[in-house]
């Protein structure tokens, strides 16, 4: 399908109204929230099932289930177990990187579990205690999660291979009293040691960690400190086991850190109930899957999708999760994810809208993924950051199959909007993912706090209390997330996120507020640009930022990735791509600045870094974030912009 043909497909649909069987839950979910969310707190196994659902009396801050109490690690592992069901697989672990493969059944994931717990308790980590885990994508690190929940304990994953002081700055915030680690994570481009820049981040941090317990892995044997440092494998030998603790649903499992305008990074909290509720609910609405089902979410524990549905939602709903240490290209190939799927017959799969554009761009024309048999898929989900329509065209293309945009964040814990794949699939339209989920009362307001009319530009907000398994606040810090989220406008959850709803209700994400770009006046988003430039047949991927000028205030830079084999010349494509967004934007947009780029840079989960960019390009001071990629993209950006008239090459970055 052209996007002309996905546009006039959109258009046809406006005609006639969709039937959509999930308005029934959407509605009952809104006006009664109470009865919608006890309903869905009976899919999980409580200590004390609660009374009160629904708790108002700190408005703007709720809380869900306040009087329940349940854990985690037991609904999630002994509970499939206890139902005869512990000789199926839980956990797939397929690891290109390493040439190794093997898979874990519920029984052998109970077991590691309660060992590691035992372990745990044994060195005196108690219920409320905070446990730092700083560990590469293998399924120690999921026993890790989930041995902390099973006691009580909260944990925070912090991405493997983290900057030091990044590290630092999140231990002297949990304060934990103890960490996880790994000897060394594993990258196509090589060993990275993880050990060093965990000695470097405990000598910096304020906090002082006393214990520490340490995976040796083959391809790296990291130096242990004698007195604070434990081997893993000879800790398990000795450990005793540990049975689950019961703890409130208003009790926080863990909690996960976003970086903060401010520099300090925001911890967010995540409760056990509404949290175990919320993503077993959504595992068999959104995803459509259901006990003994085969997910794969491509992400990494590090993020909120590893936690929500590598780790946790899977588990939950005991189906199999399948973890993977590997890229989407280049281990070895663009076709890793399609053999993945094809050998361990998955469902339903879900990576980032750049990992399919990685894909796209050493694949385009899909010969790789011939003669691969994924007649076990269903459908592939999308999310991570904005997905242009192109790239999911692409992917309905190539599949065969389903292809569903949905948006969230980190904040929220699992889907906003979405396709709801275990109720009945809507028509797709390329660029939105389709509508709110019930539970999340979307809606798009100007800066006056006025809802603006279908197809209006606008910010995109959530109508408090939010539902089970978003954020009752960030750690410590209540005013900081009422400051942050709740008060631009009273009564309704700040998503940061800027978009529109068209006549059928579906909302269309198209950009961060603050990468909204104001040409002469007009409010433009990079979101819409890129969409355009995608278009052209030569550009795998693109970013457009705003830049500083004299006349108009912003006027658009967009920088492109070509597909392989490509072969145009530099001014032939600025043409190109300078009228395409003249034809389909307008004048009004004043495109002119364009240029090929060989990389964008990148956080590790895909999101462009549109916000250094623009301070590269108006010559400002700038921090090379933490989550970074590959921090070399930035001097290609430096080089780029300069050769269109921006960037100054004194400028440098701050570390």
């Amino acid at each position: 399908m052209t996007d002309t043909q996905a546009q006039a497909q959109a258009q046809s649909q406006k005609t006639s109204p969709i039937q959509d069987p999930a308005e029934a839950m959407r509605t009952e979910a809104s006006e009664q929230p109470q009865t919608y969310w006890r309903a869905a707190a009976e899919l999980l196994h409580w200590d004390s099932f609660p009374t009160q659902i629904l708790d108002d009396s700190r408005s703007p801050l709720y809380s869900w289930y306040t009087d329940g109490a349940l854990n985690s690690c037991y609904n999630a592992i002994d509970r499939h177990v206890e139902a005869g069901r512990g000789e199926q697989t839980a956990i797939h672990y397929v690891s290109p990187v390493t040439e190794t493969a093997y898979s874990i059944s519920y029984n052998e994931l109970l077991a590691q579990v309660k060992r590691l717990a035992g372990y745990l308790v044994s060195q005196g980590v108690q219920r409320g205690d905070r446990v730092v885990i700083y560990m590469p994508m293998v399924p120690e690190t999921a026993y890790a999660m989930l041995a902390c929940a099973r006691i009580g304990a909260i944990h925070s994953v912090v991405f493997g291979g983290f900057a030091a002081n990044e590290l630092a700055s999140r231990i002297n915030d949990a304060k934990p009293v103890m960490v996880l680690s790994a000897s060394c994570g594993i990258e196509p481009s090589g060993v990275v040691a993880y050990k060093p820049l965990l000695d470097s981040a405990l000598a910096q941090a304020s906090h002082k960690v006393a214990k520490c317990l340490i995976l040796q892995r083959p391809q790296y044997q990291a130096e242990l400190q004698p007195g604070r440092d434990a081997d893993w494998q000879q800790a398990m030998q000795t450990a005793p086991d540990a049975d689950c603790v019961s703890v409130k649903a208003t009790d926080p499992l863990y909690i996960l850190y976003t970086s903060g305008t401010t520099g300090q990074p925001k911890g967010v909290v995540r409760d056990n109930g509404g949290h175990a509720v919320a993503l077993a609910w959504s595992m068999k609405h959104i995803y459509d899957i259901e006990a003994g089902d085969i997910f794969w979410a491509a992400s990494d524990v590090g993020w909120v999708v590893g936690h929500s549905y590598i780790v946790y939602g899977p588990l939950l709903v005991g189906a199999t999760t399948l973890m993977y240490e590997g890229k989407p290209v280049g281990t070895p190939d663009a076709a890793a994810f399609w053999r993945t799927i094809a050998k361990y017959k998955v469902k339903s799969f879900f990576t980032a809208p750049t990992a399919i554009r990685a894909i796209k761009r050493e694949d385009p024309d899909g010969l790789l993924l011939r003669g691969v048999d994924l007649g076990c898929l269903k459908q592939m989900f999308l999310a991570g950051e904005r997905c242009d329509p192109d790239t999911l065209i692409w992917a309905q293309q190539q599949l065969g199959k389903p292809v569903i945009d949905h948006w969230w964040q980190t904040e929220t814990g699992w889907p906003v909007a979405c396709n709801l794949m275990g109720v009945a699939q809507l028509p797709i339209k390329p660029g939105s993912p389709a509508r709110p989920v019930p539970g999340y009362q979307v809606q798009v307001l100007d800066e006056s706090g006025k809802q603006v009319a279908a197809g209006d530009y606008g910010n995109v907000v959530i109508k408090l209390p939010l539902p089970p398994g978003a954020l009752p606040t960030l750690w410590q810090n209540d005013q900081r997330y009422i400051d942050s989220y709740l008060s631009m406008y009273p009564g309704y959850y700040l998503t940061g996120d800027a978009g529109y709803m068209d006549e059928d209700g579906y909302l269309y994400i198209m950009s961060r507020i603050d990468d909204v770009i104001n040409v002469a006046g007009h409010r433009l988003s990079t979101g819409r640009f890129e969409e355009v430039l995608c278009q052209h047949p030569a550009v795998a991927e693109a970013a457009v930022i705003g830049v500083e000028d004299k006349l108009k205030g912003q006027v658009p830079l967009g920088l492109v990735v070509l597909k392989n084999g490509v072969t145009l010349g530099d001014d032939e494509l600025r043409q190109q791509l300078v009228a395409l967004v003249r034809s389909e934007i307008g004048p009004v947009a004043a495109f002119r600045l364009v240029s090929a780029i060989p990389k964008l840079p990148k956080t590790r989960s895909g999101k462009i870094l549109r916000a250094t960019m623009r301070k590269i390009a108006d010559n400002q001071a700038y921090t090379v974030p933490a989550t970074i990629e590959d921090p070399a993209t930035l001097e290609l950006v430096r080089h780029v912009l300069g050769k269109l008239g921006y960037a100054d090459s004194q400028v440098k970055e701050h570390r």
